[in-house]
């Protein structure tokens, strides 16, 4: 096993680690990649070929807070041509592009196609994500994804200020979009906007690359815990209304009985069962309206 050392910081051993990927590597054109075809669903092999038809996989995704969001892909087989149409066959979509480029470190070097065994990027696509396969529409091919892990750990963000409120969301998104381990949704028991990630680490990387990137400061907390409450027996009330302000006044009598629904059916069921005319139907709805208004805030501590 060959071992090198260096430092790109200090630019030393550089040009002996990019020569040992030269001479030690195997190229692209030794290797097949199985593929998966989206018609039949057979698996073929694909060789590193330029004259083949286009193969290419979606390996990273960038949000630029400049340029917009920054696709990474790297072609198997095929020519990425720019200017052109692509087939995005993991969503089953056309993607239009625009000009691609080699990166340079930092900098985006625009070329006019990037062939088989070399990685490029393309900006602003649509639909594409990380893990799809671009490919010809004439012959489409799936190239094996990119799994990745479930998000396990969970962070309530809020914004710090009015002006951050605005930008909270399309940042996350766009955060997201370049992450794949992230997830983001609003906890609707609580209002709470919640955060996942593989750790706390993570989140905390995130919330500075929101700061850094797109000027929007957050506060990560702890998540509050959306508890729910049941009714466990069978309970019977009466009450009566009765209010004298002049003219015919008002007048109400209430029967209602409240039982438990099986464990696990997670709803509310309304049932009317007055018979015989007593109550005019057009009163029926406004007493369903108010009853299912009260059990958004529980007799125990104010849960649902």
């Amino acid at each position: 096993m060959p071992i090198l050392t260096g430092s790109a910081i200090a630019n030393i051993g550089i040009t002996q680690f990019m020569d040992a990927i030269k001479y030690y590597m195997p190229s692209p054109k030794e290797r097949q990649y199985e593929i998966v075809t989206d018609t039949k669903g057979t698996l073929q092999k694909v060789t590193a070929s330029a004259t083949d038809s286009l193969a290419a996989l979606v390996f990273k995704t960038s949000a630029d807070p400049y340029v917009g969001k920054l696709t990474y892909f790297r072609v198997y087989a095929g020519a990425f041509n720019s200017n052109s149409q692509v087939w995005n066959s993991s969503r089953g979509e056309l993607e239009r592009i625009g000009q691609v480029y080699l990166m340079r470190g930092k900098n985006q070097e625009a070329v006019q196609s990037v062939v088989a065994g070399d990685i490029g990027v393309v900006a602003k696509l649509n639909t594409t994500g990380t893990g799809d396969t671009l490919c010809t529409k004439e012959k489409p091919v799936k190239l094996a994804p990119i799994v990745f892990p479930n998000p396990i750990y969970n962070g309530a963000v809020s914004p710090k200020t009015k002006a951050d409120l605005d930008k909270l969301g399309s940042s996350l998104t766009r955060l997201a979009e370049e992450d794949p381990t992230i997830k983001v949704h609003r906890e609707m028991d609580t209002g709470e906007m919640i955060l996942s990630g593989l750790g706390e680490t993570q989140l905390e990387v995130v919330v500075g690359k929101m700061q850094r990137k797109f000027g929007v400061g957050v506060v990560l907390d702890i998540p509050k815990v959306p508890y729910k409450e049941t009714i466990t027996g069978t309970g019977k009330g009466e009450f009566k209304h009765k209010k004298q302000s002049g003219g015919h006044g008002q007048y109400g009598h209430v029967l209602m009985q409240v039982e438990p629904l099986p464990r696990g059916t997670g709803k509310v069921e309304f049932e009317d069962i007055t018979v015989g005319g007593t109550i005019p139907r057009n009163f029926i709805p406004a007493v369903e309206k108010g009853v299912r208004e009260a059990i958004k805030e529980g007799v125990v501590a104010g849960y649902p």
